[in-house]
């Protein structure tokens, strides 16, 4: 059973970066590359390589991002590390497959909405892929592994690396207007990024007042693999002492928790309260 929670767990994982690839591959290859804007990281530099010498992206992406993959193996841990080679190896086909037969010219020709919608769908994707323990690799590995042991926001740091990266665009088109395009657009990933990251980083703290305690305790413990704890209480009507379940979960978690509470006793009362900051195993590392 437990196995095959943890394959099934594995498997949806991963559904969820193939999608956020595709959309991330839309967004380059639709909306930033046929305007010649660039964002960041690899991907930037394989645009800058692209728009030199024509070779395709995906396939750049793949050969720079060989010797990053094989650095960060052993410092980011081996399920990192394998599923960033899976998430690279996704985004060198999309992206090939997308601009060489999907995508021939810009969706929208306006650089300013194109630099827009094409960063949002980049910050989001890259958003969603840090969140399931991925990366699309790249200038991403370098930015995971200094967040491991200092505590500043993934898309700051990001900012940050990939000014320098856009700031070379210059030197291959000499177009101030791209830049500054190329900028606005980094900006929105960065911010995009940041705020899918943050919205499903919050904590809620549920208490759950049930004549099945111990059975609600033990399917949270099972399914949502989040620790349990159990306060003595007594109802001041009823003067029965009984047992609450407290428990601290991720936002996104607390409708998995309610629907196993329903499940079991659907006459139970369950309160639930926003957390400023949740520290410990299974949440957020207490970093220097």
């Amino acid at each position: 059973m437990k196995n095959n929670i943890n394959i099934w767990y594995e498997v949806r994982s991963h559904i969820i970066i193939t999608l956020a690839i595709i959309v991330s591959a839309i967004g380059w290859t639709g909306f930033l590359i046929p305007n010649q804007m660039l964002g960041g990281g690899i991907t930037g530099l394989s645009t800058i390589i692209y728009w030199l010498t024509g070779i395709p992206t995906g396939i750049m992406i793949f050969v720079l991002n060989a010797i990053l993959i094989l650095i960060a193996f052993r410092s980011l841990g081996k399920r990192f590390a394998i599923s960033t080679i899976y998430s690279v190896i996704m985004t060198s086909i999309t992206f090939y497959l997308f601009q060489e037969y999907v995508f021939l010219g810009p969706i929208i020709e306006d650089r300013f909405l194109a630099a827009v919608l094409g960063a949002g769908l980049n910050g989001v994707a890259c958003g969603i892929i840090f969140l399931e323990g991925s990366s699309t690799g790249g200038t991403d590995v370098i930015i995971v592994m200094i967040n491991k042991y200092r505590n500043v926001t993934l898309g700051r740091l990001s900012l940050f690396i990939n000014v320098a990266i856009i700031s070379c665009s210059y030197l291959v088109f000499r177009d101030l207007e791209l830049l500054i395009y190329s900028y606005v657009g980094l900006m929105v990933t960065s911010y995009t990024m940041d705020l899918t990251m943050n919205g499903s980083k919050q904590s809620v703290q549920m208490f759950i007042f049930s004549s099945k305690p111990h059975e609600i305790a033990d399917r949270v413990g099972e399914e949502v693999h989040r620790g349990v704890t159990m306060i003595k209480g007594t109802g001041w009507y009823s003067k029965v002492e009984s047992d609450i379940v407290m428990v601290v979960v991720r936002k996104t978690e607390s409708q998995r928790v309610i629907r196993i509470v329903k499940q079991l006793d659907p006459a139970a009362f369950v309160s639930v309260n926003t957390v400023m900051g949740v520290y410990g195993k299974g949440f957020e590392m207490m970093k220097k």
